[in-house]
This record gives structure tokens, sequence and C-alpha cells, in this order.
């Protein structure tokens, strides 16, 4: 059997709107058992509540992206989240939270500040987190480091540091988002990393409609058998074993029960 999880995915995204129902209704049947929306704003947040509600195998995080979190400054948008949270059952984690330092906007102090605060009301509200983390590898750690992260749990989405890093994430018992990057033929980095993780702290992501695995297009969670896949391939392992530990590893992460 064939049972695919999404960890990962943005279908409130504007580059579904003309078929994210047909595309989110048809999942079941092409074996994408359970998908994870993910919040970047308050404003997708709430669309991602409202997604959990409409599909029982949605489930969803509520949280706000690095470079939005000067919001928080002057409104009440962690009070909004943490509603969100208590309202809708399916709503399993606060995300997508952490630093990017791509940009120089917000400022490092400010990103990490907000990063702090959105992982304390995860462990108030006892749910793990989906991280993302560019180019600041080293200052996400400190920062997770000082709130006790491994007490909180989560997911290091679309993972794309080294396996060296990977070390002192695996030390604090988090989970590794990988998705289409993988398959790309410059990720010789990412490849390594993924042949030192664990397969037990492995979980399939997309970041639909970013990252797909054929270039230039449209990501969805129906790519998700390319990335298995590589996986396989990469550990040495069946596709069918990469499908099963992934799923059972994202129940886990989610802290929800398998149907």
């Amino acid at each position: 059997m064939i049972r695919i999880f999404d960890t990962h995915a943005h279908y409130d995204d504007n580059a579904f709107a003309d078929d994210r129902t047909k595309l989110l209704t048809g999942f079941p049947a092409q074996n994408i058992c359970a998908v994870t929306n993910i919040g970047t704003n308050l404003e997708t947040s709430r669309m991602t509540a409202r997604l959990t509600e409409q599909y029982d195998y949605v489930y969803g995080t509520v949280g706000v992206y690095p470079t939005e979190v000067d919001v928080f400054e002057t409104t009440d948008t962690m009070e909004q989240l943490k509603l969100l949270v208590k309202e809708h059952k399916r709503v399993v984690a606060i995300g997508e939270i952490g630093l990017d330092y791509h940009y120089d906007n917000p400022n490092k102090p400010l990103q990490q500040k907000w990063f702090a605060a959105q992982m304390e009301l995860a462990r108030e509200l006892n749910v793990p987190v989906s991280v993302h983390s560019r180019d600041a590898a080293q200052d996400t750690l400190q920062v997770m480091r000082t709130v006790k992260a491994n007490e909180i749990g989560g997911v290091v989405h679309c993972y794309s540091y080294s396996k060296e890093t990977a070390r002192d994430f695996l030390d604090m018992n988090f989970y590794f988002g990988i998705g289409g990057v993988v398959t790309y033929k410059n990720a010789k980095k990412l490849v390594e990393a993924v042949r030192y993780i664990p397969m037990s702290n492995i979980v399939l992501e997309t970041d639909s409609p970013y990252l797909s695995p054929i270039r230039g297009l449209r990501n969805t969670s129906l790519n998700l058998p390319l990335v298995a896949e590589k996986i396989a391939e990469i550990k040495s392992i069946s596709v069918q074993d990469v499908y099963d530990i992934t799923w059972e590893n994202a129940h886990k992460l989610y802290r929800i029960s398998e149907k």
C-alpha cells in the first residue's frame, strides 16, 4: 500500500486559485493521503485553518514567516495564532517560523526575538514547530538551544545545510523535511546530508508550489514519488520503505494518530 504524507505545502497560494479544489479532492486517489498546509502570516494561517475543516486529510500549521515578523510589533497576531490552534483540531503545529538572512529586513535581532517567541507559543500549546532557516544555520541553532527546542520538537523544513549541521539538529531530535531539491544535479551537499540523516528523522515535503523536482513547473504533492525515489536511491532501500517510514515519521512529528 502506498500512502504519502506531504508535510509542508502551501495550497493557500494564488498559484492554486484556479484548481485548488480539484487538486485537493483528487489527492487520495493518487496516494496522497495526508497533507500539512503551512501558514506564513495571519491571512494564510486563517486560510490554512479553513482548509483543515474542508478536507479530513489536510492538517495545518499557523505562524509568521521570518521576513514578516515586524507585524508582531504592532498587532495582536500572537493571540490570533493561539486561537487558531485552540479552535481547529487539525491545526497541529506552529510554523513556518525561523530565520531568513537572505534579505536584510527585518533585522536579525527582530527575527530572532519572534522566532523564539513563536517557539515559546508552541511550548505553551504543546505542539511542534516547522522551522525555516536560510543562510542562518548557526543563529537558528543558537536560538533553538536557548529556548530548549529539544523539549518542543518539530521539523527543519526544506533542509539545505551540511551533514555536520544536521548532527546539531539531530541532537535536538528534530525531523528533516526533504523535497524536490534533493533531485537536482547540483544538490551534492544535500545528498550527503540525506545519506547521513537516519530514515527515522526524514519526512517528505514539497513546499508546493515551489521547488519542483521538474524545474520551472508548479510543484504539487503529486511530484513526491520523484523525491521518494531519490531518497530510496541515496539510502539503498526500497521506495516502499521510504513511503512507509516517512508516513510513520510524519504522524510522530505532528503527533497525530494514523488512520
